[in-house]
């Protein structure tokens, strides 16, 4: 139990409190309540009678009942995908431009249309049409969300804030699938319209608490509004804007942008050709946000209903329902260790975990062919339940801990937004691809695949990919501060080097000499590329220290006035204890 609470537990230096950020952390990430109840809910609502009834343009199932044709339900399913792809493009400029609070009410305000579109519908195209928009809305906060967890979270919590981001997304989840059990009986259009329409209460509730919470003070440095930046972070650390801790984390802050800034303009160019290693970072995001897709996931959230009860599996609604509970459930063991164990190990072994699975699932189905349903039917229940528990517990939530940590400042909110964009490219991609690949081409008339259970042969095959991915790729970002990444990317060179680093620069030092006492110096060449940005500070240095050693002169003839401020300054200092001063 030691080894778990490890991860939550404040360090003694740390100075303040934490207890403000990690309540305004835990409120924001509830904006994953909106995705993981709309994708949960399309999930029951196509296996829906009443659904099938109202929506049906001809199509026949094999029991010759009304259904939906593979291409109709594919673009129900994955419109919503192709609109959060296109929101998560459009997060960056509004987040840099509007900030990133004014910015998630923006995209709530879009998804509240979405959501009124669908209830109104009353044929495929409208449905479509809801679900795109709402798609938009979603994809806006799914970068911004944890774009504004990182940026003001304590770095002793910043990874299991963000993994709360995930969790709501998995009670979203459990939520549509508890009102899908309570609906799906009803024989009018209220079956499918009471789970859509209960989406816009919780949408409500997030908007209007966004409206009194901070903006995160990263963003404020970033538009130089210093004196708001300041505000800010004493809010969230609950100490006087005078308070020496406070200061120095708001100096450092501001040191590590400045520097940023002195490698480079924060274009979208410099996402893939800036330094330091922007290009292999957002190579990175881009990689873990799809790999997280291709571990198969969504195949089980958005058609698992369908599924089940295409494998002949009794009441797939009570299975989708039971998958729902181990998927918030799970979810918990993960806000625990992303601390104490690491990003790097948590990812490896919930890979691992997820690829042994699946491929039993797979070579079971295989062997057993068209005979022994029954056992063949347990088998899937059971792996496809441990599955799930390894993905909730580490690639559900640390892909998005990892991807709101390891880019700078300057360029944050366009590499998050092309890396999620990248993740919901993917999403598009599984969710109109799999009615194609689960549907028997006889019964519906186009072509298409039944594989069945075999399709877990894919999603497996991916999982191992993942497993060396980030062993040679995803670098340590735990128990370090989102300034000291930088220092980590410039200094180490392999990601599985990563897990020994020990922060040592100051980027107070960084920006105004080029270099820290206690890190490396530059090359003779390095100092000849920096020396324009850096002559005038060393210029003033020298004034400083001139004038420094003219005043004490005239002061040591008066009596020595300067030493007695410095000694009050020293037991001010002294009188601190061990205060760590980075967040």
């Amino acid at each position: 139990m030691a080894i778990f609470a490890m991860g939550w537990q404040k360090p003694d230096n740390v100075a303040g409190s934490s207890a403000p950020a990690i309540m305004v952390g835990l409120f924001v990430a509830t904006g994953g309540l909106l995705f993981g109840y709309d994708t949960g809910t399309i999930n029951g609502i196509l296996a829906m009678k009443s659904f099938k009834d109202h929506f049906s343009t001809g199509y026949v199932d094999g029991n010759g009942q009304p259904g939906i044709y593979p291409k109709e339900s594919a673009l129900i399913v994955a419109m919503l995908s192709a609109g959060t792809a296109i929101g998560a493009l459009l997060s960056a400029p509004l987040g840099d431009y509007y900030g990133r609070r004014r910015s998630l009410i923006g995209a709530i305000g879009i998804f509240v249309i979405g959501a009124i579109l669908q209830v109104c519908a009353h044929n495929i195209a409208l449905l479509v049409a809801g679900r795109t928009v709402a798609g938009v809305g979603v994809g806006i906060v799914s970068v911004l969300v944890p774009l504004y967890q990182s940026e003001m979270a304590p770095k002793w919590i910043r990874g299991t804030l963000v993994c709360t981001y995930q969790l709501s997304i998995t009670m979203g989840l459990l939520a549509a699938a508890v009102v899908n059990i309570l609906t799906y009986k009803l024989n009018s259009a209220a079956a499918y319209r009471v789970p859509m329409g209960l989406q816009l209460t919780w949408a409500c509730v997030l908007a209007l608490g966004l409206t009194v919470l901070p903006e995160t003070p990263r963003y404020l440095i970033k538009r130089g509004d210093k004196d708001a930046a300041a505000l800010s972070l004493s809010r969230l650390r609950r100490l006087d804007i005078t308070h020496p801790a406070l200061v120095e984390e708001l100096a450092e802050i501001e040191a590590n942008h400045q520097y940023e800034m002195t490698l480079g303009p924060d274009s979208y160019k410099d996402i893939l050709f800036g330094e330091p290693h922007l290009g292999r970072r957002t190579f990175t995001g881009c990689c873990l946000q799809m790999l997280q897709q291709l571990t198969g996931v969504n195949f089980i959230m958005y058609y698992g209903t369908t599924f089940f009860n295409n494998a002949g599996v009794g009441n797939p609604f009570k299975i989708t329902l039971i998958m729902q509970v181990i998927n918030a459930a799970s979810t918990i063991p993960g806000l625990f260790v992303v601390e104490s164990w690491g990003r790097r190990r948590l990812l490896m072994v919930g890979a691992i975990g997820m690829a042994i699975c699946q491929l039993l699932i797979a070579a079971f189905a295989a062997a057993s062919g068209s005979n022994n349903l029954s056992a063949q039917n347990k088998v899937l229940i059971t792996f496809v339940g441990i599955y799930i528990f390894f993905f909730s517990a580490s690639w559900g939530p640390v892909v998005w801990v990892v991807t709101s940590e390891i880019y700078p400042l300057k360029v944050r909110a366009k590499s998050m937004s092309i890396s999620t964009a990248s993740n919901w490219l993917l999403n598009f991609g599984i969710a109109y691809g799999t009615p194609y690949m689960q549907t028997n081409s006889a019964a519906s008339n186009e072509t298409s695949i039944d594989l069945g259970s075999k399709v877990f042969f894919v999603w497996g095959a991916f999982c191992i990919v993942a497993v060396g991915f980030v062993w040679c790729m995803v670098y340590e970002t735990s128990k370090i501060s989102l300034e000291q990444i930088d220092e980590m990317y410039e200094r180490v060179d392999h990601a599985w080097h990563s897990r020994r680093f020990e922060p040592s620069w100051s980027f107070q030092e960084m920006r105004d000499f080029g270099f820290s006492d206690s890190g490396i110096p530059p090359t003779q060449q390095q100092q000849q590329q920096q020396h324009q940005p850096q002559h005038q500070p060393q210029v003033e240095l020298q004034q400083s220290q001139s004038r420094t050693s003219n005043a004490s002169t005239s002061q040591t003839d008066t009596g020595g006035s300067n030493n007695t401020a410095a000694s009050q300054d020293d037991k001010l200092v002294a009188s601190l204890g061990n205060i760590d001063l980075s967040y």
